[in-house]
């Protein structure tokens, strides 16, 4: 049986915080929950100790008070259940798609049509188990997102706003890559992109670093609303936390 995780003092930006949930704004490079390879130094931990233990026990024992995940190189809004009732509100708004997300990316390319849609279902990539892969009917999850380049950053990428219509793993992600346009410093899925980091003869030695070392993934959850699950009153977030994509769209602006 998975050991219970304790609480550790991980620092936390914490948005909004009542008795029934919490709003944080995840860093990169935070995984959210214990699992192979990660005991510890998680989400979690850090909600263990921040909430002093009082977490809703139905996503089990590795994942106290976790309604949804974020990859851990996307940053951005998450919410957090302290109560059971509170966990189940929240559930079932994201079962029935009814959260508001939206995402700002950096992707590769500029994205034609300049706005759109991104249907197709999501499953394990068969040739590569630590990816997902937009695969054949009958497999996989149905899944789609919505996209919009808000800026063009000279010919060689893009400021997109995605909005999730379902949530699935690593979604974004696969489905901007899907197009030919995939986010900007993505260790899985920017391929040859990642590599090279794109045609970025021009780009920053530092920048090319932090791209090609796969910390540097531009994806942001910048927007995150809902129903509290207890009061019924609608919760709107918005994250100020731009600063790497900002300054991606700086250099992007500038070669």
């Amino acid at each position: 049986t998975p050991a219970e995780p304790e609480g550790q003092d991980i620092p936390l930006d914490v948005v909004y915080e009542d008795d029934d949930l919490i709003v944080i704004d995840k860093p990169a490079g935070l995984v959210v929950h214990p699992a192979a390879g990660n005991a510890d130094g998680t989400l979690v931990n850090a909600l263990l100790a921040h909430c002093k233990g009082s977490l809703s026990g139905i996503g089990g024992v590795e994942r106290p008070g976790i309604v949804h995940r974020l990859d851990k190189d996307t940053s951005g809004l998450m919410v957090a259940a302290k109560t059971d009732a509170a966990h189940r509100g929240l559930a079932k708004q994201f079962e029935d798609h009814s959260i508001d997300r939206a995402y700002l990316a950096v992707v590769w390319g500029v994205p034609r049509p300049t706005e759109g849609e991104v249907e197709g279902n999501i499953g394990r990539d068969p040739k590569n188990r630590k990816k997902m892969a937009v695969v054949g009917e009958g497999r996989g999850k149905y899944a789609k997102t919505y996209y919009k380049v808000v800026e063009r950053l000279g010919m060689r990428a893009s400021l997109v706003e995605c909005r999730l219509a379902t949530g699935r793993t690593h979604q974004i992600r696969v489905h901007m890559a899907s197009l030919g346009h995939p986010v900007v410093g993505d260790p899985l899925y920017a391929g040859r992109h990642g590599r090279q980091t794109g045609p970025s003869g021009a780009l920053p030695e530092d920048v090319k670093k932090t791209l090609s070392d796969g910390k540097g993934q531009a994806l942001h959850a910048y927007i995150l609303g809902f129903n509290h699950p207890v009061t019924g009153e609608r919760l709107q977030f918005e994250s100020n936390k731009l600063n790497y994509i900002n300054y991606l769209c700086d250099i992007f602006r500038s070669v």
